[in-house]
């Protein structure tokens, strides 16, 4: 018992370390000696938890669309239950991938992604699982949504996310809040022409 929280613990320090140090030095210039070091466990526990960079890339990945889900779970539940409007959902639903602070880790884990196809295939499916949340929110907003239609509102909510992202790098003008609120505004009145 007390080595299967240990493991735990350490997993939990690989990646959270991980998290730093691939954001703010790259995920190819961080040598895993640094990690080990960051993490405060030896490059041996590194590979015993992780076959490679790419799997802990995977595991931060998952973790991050784990955490998410169960935010968007909760947002359909509060949406469901009138405690937000559909223009509200949308608005946390973009807050919550407008992550400022994880700039350089979002944009080293979508090349990873381009370069190599496991990592390329667990970002695919997590946004096969917020494709899901997306599609109800989308429907929420207007409810004869279907087919070819309710498949681009998925894609133009999803190409939001990943762009907003990375607004960062575009110097924005408005604050985080202030562009969440306007683009939900924006996405759900052309969810509601469509």
């Amino acid at each position: 018992m007390v080595a299967a929280h240990n493991e735990k613990d350490g997993r939990q320090r690989i990646l959270s370390a991980a998290r730093s140090l691939f954001g703010s030095n790259g995920f190819h210039q961080t040598p895993m000696v640094d990690l080990a070091g960051a993490a405060d466990v030896s490059v041996g526990q590194i590979y015993r938890l992780f076959k490679s960079k790419e799997e802990i890339i995977a595991a931060l990945v998952r973790d991050h669309a784990d955490q998410w889900c169960n935010d968007m779970a909760e947002l359909r539940q509060r949406l469901d239950a009138g405690g937000l409007s559909v223009e509200r959902t949308f608005e946390e639903v973009l807050l919550y991938g407008i992550d400022e602070e994880e700039d350089g880790l979002a944009f080293d884990i979508m090349a990873e992604a381009f370069r190599n196809p496991a990592v390329g295939e667990t970002i695919g499916d997590m946004c096969a699982r917020f494709r899901e949340f997306i599609r109800y929110f989308a429907c929420a907003a207007n409810e004869r949504l279907t087919g070819d239609a309710l498949d681009a509102a998925e894609d133009l909510v999803l190409a939001c996310l990943f762009g907003l992202n990375h607004r960062g790098l575009s110097r924005p003008r408005i604050g985080t809040a202030q562009t969440a609120q306007r683009s939900a505004r924006m996405i759900v009145a052309a969810l509601r022409v469509s």
